[in-house]
């Protein structure tokens, strides 16, 4: 993947000069932007970084990726699991919080690191995977009749090789109680020339109903190249939904996300959940308060025909379903 991985370089590609957005974002200091960016590195890549807006110290794409010093200020209630998924554990690699369905960690890496990721502190190694390891959460699975969807998560899953993603879902295919396979992924956003006839291949299925859960967060995202590729998972039978996160300072106006909802849909992919954001430590200034996003969802309820308004969601640790809001 080509990725970028330098601040400064990022701000060269996008015409802007660096200590402008310096002093544009008040605390990004020399000293807490190294921080954050050790932290938690920069990681985007160049073909996202291209629709980004050229001199712009606010494009809402831009600021998704970018380490910002203000990520290192302690604030109550942001912790390094703000999901409990640390004691959610069946099996290696499986992560179990609600009754028929299960999430696989099919893989530590994803092609650009979000700010706001809420596993930006989850500890990966303890869940990496050999060949056994994954016998060992397929028996899981197949010991459990409940199960009835497999759902592939990260990490993102498609930074996993078709070879290695082919075979694990043979598997899952057998498994006779499970008949649906969820993937939940940004790739085909962020790097749609990952859906070729490879991926293709595995994603269609004869017996597994096959859902893909996409992650976009704003319309600026959705460009030609993103168009084509979720056109190939439509050709190949996949229900397409997406997600979103509600963030600060980058889709939080009634505009945004309905213009969001429109792109999805022209595309054929169902606006599925606005979330609010898991508090993340590191991600505080991108937080909405909770009555904020609900008048805020019932602007855009007034707006929207209902099909293509989100669900406006918290995931809360020990809850049987996520928390629908408003």
């Amino acid at each position: 993947m080509d990725l970028v991985r330098d601040p400064r370089e990022l701000c060269q590609l996008l015409q802007l000069d660096f200590d402008d957005f310096r002093a544009a974002h008040m605390d990004l200091s020399p000293e807490g932007l190294a921080a954050a960016q050790q932290s938690f590195e920069l990681r985007v890549p160049r073909s996202f970084v291209g629709r980004m807006r050229k001199g712009d110290l606010n494009d809402p794409l831009l600021l998704q990726v970018l380490p910002q010093g203000r990520e290192l200020l302690a604030q109550a209630g942001f912790t390094g699991d703000p999901l409990d998924e640390n004691a959610s554990h069946p099996a290696p690699g499986l992560i179990q919080k609600y009754h028929g369905r299960v999430l696989v960690l099919v893989s530590s890496a994803c092609a650009i690191h979000c700010r706001y990721c809420f596993r930006r502190h989850f500890p990966y190694a303890e869940h990496r995977q050999s060949r056994d390891d994954w016998q060992a959460a397929l028996q899981a699975i197949a010991q459990d009749p409940n199960i009835g969807e497999v759902i592939y998560s990260g990490g993102d899953p498609l930074s996993a090789s078709d070879k290695q993603l082919a075979w694990f879902t043979e598997q899952v295919s057998q498994i006779p109680h499970v008949h649906t396979l969820r993937i939940h992924t940004r790739l085909p956003i962020v790097i749609p020339e990952r859906i070729d006839e490879q991926s293709l291949a595995w994603l269609r299925q004869d017996r597994l109903k096959v859902v893909m859960v996409l992650h976009s967060n704003h319309a600026a995202e959705i460009d030609a190249e993103v168009a084509a590729a979720i056109g190939k998972l439509r050709g190949a039978g996949l229900v397409l939904l997406n997600q979103s996160v509600l963030l600060r300072g980058i889709n939080d106006k009634v505009d945004s996300l309905a213009e969001l909802s429109y792109a999805l849909f022209k595309q054929g992919v169902m606006p599925y959940y606005l979330h609010l954001l898991d508090k993340v430590a590191g991600a505080q200034h991108f937080d909405v308060p909770e009555a904020e996003a609900i008048a805020l969802h019932n602007e855009l309820k007034g707006r929207l025909p209902g099909y293509l308004v989100p669900k406006l969601a918290r995931e809360v640790p020990g809850a049987t379903a996520k928390v629908v809001l408003g």
